[in-house]
């Protein structure tokens, strides 16, 4: 077989992939600290604010909101990167949400928010850094105060808006590369098509020369004859 025969096997024998692969959004990072953020505020408006109060299902559906919407973007962006991109907004639009009712919560009780000058914002930073999992945080629910679990849950929202909006950027740029599911099953459409032109080729290309091989032998047996 000659080159030109490989080459159009080979690419008949590719695939353009239709489906993306499904991110595993238990092991992105954000999603497990919006976990974290989901837990420690379900524990967090049960121990500090009124029963009653209308902040307690605000923060509570936030919270909630942040962690679903990344676990439903993963699921659609194997149709559709487009939707991804808009579950995963929806998601940062609720941490930020989230992040709003912790600093209204810190300032209204007077309280500090932990700057860069505070002797523990450098021990709360490094903590939330290395720690992802809610087994991670859990134990410390019932033992920080409000101050400090607010601290850790602000802190917990930058990292996750931060870590998302990173995640979006590669995900946009995929999109530009790639395209939505409209335009792989374009591709993979024409590349079929394209396919089966350079199998028809090359097949009449080895019809042509068997019959130039059969006419040739055809001449030599009746000039051998005669």
């Amino acid at each position: 077989m000659n080159d030109e025969a490989t080459k159009a096997q080979t690419n008949a024998q590719q695939d353009v992939q239709i489906l993306r692969k499904q991110a595993n959004w238990e092991n992105l990072y954000f999603y497990q600290k919006s976990n974290v953020l989901y837990q420690m505020t379900y524990t967090f408006t049960a121990r500090f604010l009124i029963r009653g109060d209308r902040t307690i299902d605000q923060m509570v559906q936030a919270a909630r909101s942040g962690k679903q919407n990344i676990v439903e973007g993963s699921a659609d962006g194997v149709t559709s990167t487009e939707m991804e991109l808009k579950l995963l907004n929806v998601a940062r639009s609720s941490i930020k949400e989230l992040k709003e009712d912790y600093e209204d919560y810190i300032t209204s009780r007077h309280l500090t928010r932990w700057g860069k000058d505070h002797p523990r914002f450098d021990a709360m930073l490094k903590f939330c850094r290395k720690h992802n999992r809610i087994e991670d945080y859990q134990d410390y629910f019932e033992r920080w105060g409000d101050e400090e679990m607010a601290n850790v849950a602000l802190t917990l929202c930058h990292m996750v808006d931060k870590m998302m909006t990173t995640y979006e950027k590669k995900l946009e740029e995929t999109f530009v590369k790639e395209g939505g599911i409209k335009e792989r099953m374009t591709a993979a459409r024409l590349g079929y098509r394209t396919n089966q032109r350079e199998e028809n080729a090359r097949l009449k290309n080895e019809l042509e020369q068997a019959n130039r091989r059969i006419a040739e032998l055809e001449a030599r047996l009746t000039s051998q004859g005669g």
